[in-house]
């Protein structure tokens, strides 16, 4: 049995193989799909305190974080997939028109084939894991590829993964960007990649050229507004729930929100809170706490200190850094000028600019004029104020009066826009990611309807044309799903069956006068 766990360039030997693979069709039955994500589950069961101490060498990850985050996120998505997978898989019956009245017409979901997902260092686990769920219950085969800058848990999943799949069907490819880049030169047929927007244009480049489909999975500055109509009474579980948000994984979330905005009365409110609430969470030297993460490697540490120093605003909180130790604290910055360098690109750190505006108007419009973000986070008590972020902002999710935790709820896509990525995934969209929707349409040799269908064969006149029309014309139908066809057929039938009684009776009654005259 071939090697799962790849670390050479035979990259065309490997996608051969798993494409001839799924040709036999061992992943089609949901029976086995089901077994596999079983197995899924046990990788994360049985391996959960190694996890916590791989996440620890890579992230210094708190192991709260890595439980929550990383491994019962992943087993919530396998254990909602389990429990509704047969249903995912059913076709989906569609709206008929006259001319398919007594059609089948549905859509089925067939697995894309090879898949490739690329996976992203500051969630090394779910981020790699997740997709995975949605790509075995999908009937794909898979090749995975860790981030080789969370090095200890790539080498992790590399190892102990394929004791769990089936090593047939699903590999681990590791190595570094350039590795990635060459394995980007085979033909997949279908992409998920989650990382920055730099490489992500690289990833989607690589399939235009096979015009292989893709989901991007990016990032960008996720905004907060605190709206005025915040009442006082709110404003520290409004700072609770940011500097959560903001401070978890040190800040290193796709998701977190990246800046502040709010008017300068707003702020003055917050100001105790902000101080009260980090210290609470993290102490008085959040360096001491094993409740506060590290920066994962040193050209992401010195990126990050370069945005602290070229920032015009004023360090309001925080600020002390550790260069021995890849340790930044939780920072608050004010005053902080929109064309500053920390504006221009996602933070991924545990540094937070507050920037101020006056109005609503100018918050959406200072949002509005940047790239369209992951996620908008807004703060207030006000529904025309909801309404309007609802109405007049574009981001990948909008969530009201707190952070981060729509990514929780499967039955919300999550994916971004523009800039922020393409395509959506968890739970059933997760599912449909990877799935073809192939249309079928299956009829039958009923010579009614070679009757009604006749009209659209040559040779053409305008009165088949005007009966065709109208025969075409779109309508709403009270008979778009199966009972009503059933019970139209029925109708139908029974009429016509009278018709033939009628006729077998005129003739019969005809030939009986014909022989009494006789």
């Amino acid at each position: 049995m071939a090697s799962s766990t790849i670390i050479n360039d035979d990259f065309e030997i490997i996608t051969n193989e798993l494409r001839r693979e799924f040709r036999t069709g061992r992943t089609l039955p949901v029976s086995y799909r089901k077994e596999q994500l079983g197995q899924l589950y046990r990788f994360l069961d049985d391996n959960q305190n190694l996890i916590i101490e791989t996440l620890k060498k890579d992230l210094r990850k708190p192991w709260f974080e890595t439980v929550i985050v990383e491994v019962d996120f992943v087993l919530n998505e396998i254990r909602s997939t389990l429990a509704n997978i047969d249903q995912y898989c059913q076709k989906k019956c569609v709206a008929k028109s006259f001319t398919t009245l007594f059609d089948d017409t549905f859509v089925h979901h067939e697995p894309y084939g090879l898949v490739l997902i690329v996976g992203a260092w500051n969630y090394p686990v779910q981020i790699i894991l997740a997709p995975l769920v949605g790509a075995i219950a999908a009937g794909n085969v898979a090749i995975i590829k860790p981030s080789e800058l969370a090095p200890e848990s790539a080498h992790l999943i590399s190892k102990l993964l394929p004791r769990y799949l089936d090593r047939r069907c699903y590999r681990v490819v590791t190595g570094d960007a350039e590795k990635s880049k060459r394995l980007l030169e085979y033909k997949f047929d279908y992409i998920f990649f989650t990382g920055s927007g730099s490489i992500g244009r690289v990833v989607h480049q690589a399939a235009a050229r096979h015009l292989t489909p893709t989901t991007l999975e990016l990032g960008g500055k996720s905004p907060i507004y605190l709206h005025d109509s915040l009442p006082p009474s709110a404003m520290k579980i409004a700072c609770r729930r940011m500097i959560w948000g903001k401070m978890m994984n040190a800040g290193q979330t796709c998701i977190a929100p990246d800046y502040v905005l709010c008017s300068q009365k707003v702020r003055h409110q917050l100001e105790q809170h902000l101080i009260n609430v980090i210290e609470e969470f993290f102490g008085h030297d959040p360096q001491k706490t094993d409740d506060f993460g590290r920066i994962v490697n040193q050209r992401h540490f010195d990126r990050l200190i370069n945005l602290l120093n070229t920032s015009s605003g004023k360090i309001f909180y925080g600020g002390k850094i550790d260069a021995n130790d890849r340790y930044i604290s939780p920072t608050i910055i004010f005053d902080v000028s929109p064309d500053d360098p920390i504006m221009k690109e996602e933070i991924f750190g545990p540094i937070f600019p507050f920037i101020t505006v006056r109005t609503v108007d100018e918050a959406i419009q200072f949002i509005n004029k940047r790239p369209k973000p992951l996620a908008i986070y807004l703060f207030a008590e006000d529904k025309v104020v909801t309404d309007r972020f609802i109405q007049e902002t574009s981001s990948g999710a909008l969530c009201v009066n707190d952070v981060v935790l729509h990514v929780s709820l499967d039955t919300l896509p999550f994916g971004g826009v523009g800039e922020s990525g393409m395509g959506a995934y968890h739970g059933h969209y997760s599912f449909n990611t990877f799935s073809h929707q192939k249309a079928v349409l299956v009829r039958g040799y009923n010579g009614l309807l070679e009757i009604i269908g006749s009209r659209r064969y040559p040779p053409y006149s305008h009165t088949k044309l005007a009966r065709l029309l109208r025969l075409l014309k779109k309508r709403q139908l009270p008979f778009d799903d199966i009972p009503y066809r059933l019970i139209l057929t029925a109708i139908i039938s029974f009429i016509f069956g009278l018709l033939v009684a009628y006729t077998l009776i005129e003739s019969l009654s005809s030939s009986s006068s014909s022989c009494h005259h006789a």
